[in-house]
């Protein structure tokens, strides 16, 4: 039974440009030639990887080890050093590592299937003076000034302790600090306490609609900025700090109890990804972007 090329790529899982290539590069009189198609492509791997130089390796592993993605090590790579690694080529050196009993591979995150969430009833309360995120000033959806922050919790084991996490919108900064219990009163100190030394780039901070953020309008006042509400059950509204959750998670995973997490242990994941390259800052990382911007201005 024959199958045109958009079928192939469906089911191949790939596009159907690639089957195309495939197809126009390893056609003879008879048609597609499989086994010949296969040896060359080992042959082209084969090259490609002697193309690589030991000490271009050496410099992937240790980005790598420094819990950068392979996207990230090879869109670093070509923007900084000139230098065209490919991010499957950077996997199946993970790969090999890994067989060869190496532990590059613990590095990687973790990628877990999300659960959907169910229904749109909001079961934790309604928060008295809130703002919703629809009254936000349109430049802040514009990701044009420091300034704009976006804030959450990250439970621990148990619903005892907890981290509090903020990202900024455009620099994709990362503050972080533990809270031994997931109080309002809690949270509004710390969210105040990492972000008053950055006062003077603060404009706004958007979170969930937690009862943790009760205290919302204290923490405005502190940092003489606006506070507002996404809508429930809408993550992608907090897109940024939903992301940056979830790399933290890398390092502080589901079911571990926070109560042994130390100031140093957040310090140093925080450093960390603070100082990876990211692809949306055209391979910045949010130190860069952050500390050499020019002073946000409030329009």
């Amino acid at each position: 039974m024959d199958h045109n090329r958009t079928e192939i790529a469906c089911v191949l899982g790939v596009h159907k440009p690639t089957i195309s290539r495939e197809l126009s590069r390893n056609h003879g009189r008879r048609g597609y030639r499989p086994k010949q198609s296969h040896q060359w492509a080992l042959c082209r791997r084969r090259k490609a990887k002697r193309l690589i130089p030991p000490e271009t390796w050496g410099l992937i592993e240790n980005h790598v080890r420094q819990d950068w993605s392979p996207e990230q090590v090879s869109g670093w790579l070509k923007k900084h050093i000139g230098i065209q690694v490919s991010h499957e080529w950077i996997y199946q050196y993970i790969r090999a590592d890994k067989r060869a009993g190496g532990s590059l591979y613990r590095h990687l995150r973790c990628q877990k299937k999300r659960r959907k969430r169910y229904g749109s009833y909001d079961r934790r309360g309604k928060l008295t003076n809130r703002v919703s995120i629809e009254q936000r000033p349109a430049i802040v959806e514009q990701r044009q000034r420091l300034g704009d922050w976006e804030v959450d919790t990250i439970i621990g084991q148990g619903y005892k302790q907890a981290i509090v996490s903020i990202t900024g919108r455009k620099s994709r900064l990362a503050l972080t600090r533990k809270v031994e219990r997931r109080t309002s009163q809690a949270v509004q100190e710390a969210v105040t306490s990492l972000l008053k030394p950055y006062k003077m780039f603060v404009h706004t901070l958007t979170s969930d609609n937690g009862k943790e953020f009760a205290d919302h309008q204290e923490i405005a006042e502190k940092l003489n900025a606006d506070f507002y509400f996404a809508h429930p059950y809408a993550a992608w509204e907090r897109g940024s700090n939903e992301n940056m959750n979830g790399l933290l998670r890398q390092y502080f995973p589901k079911g571990r109890a926070f109560a042994a997490i130390t100031s140093t242990e957040l310090e140093v994941a925080m450093l960390l990804l603070n100082k990876r390259p990211c692809k949306c800052l055209d391979f910045k990382t949010p130190f860069d972007v952050f500390f050499s911007h020019p002073v946000a201005h409030n329009s």
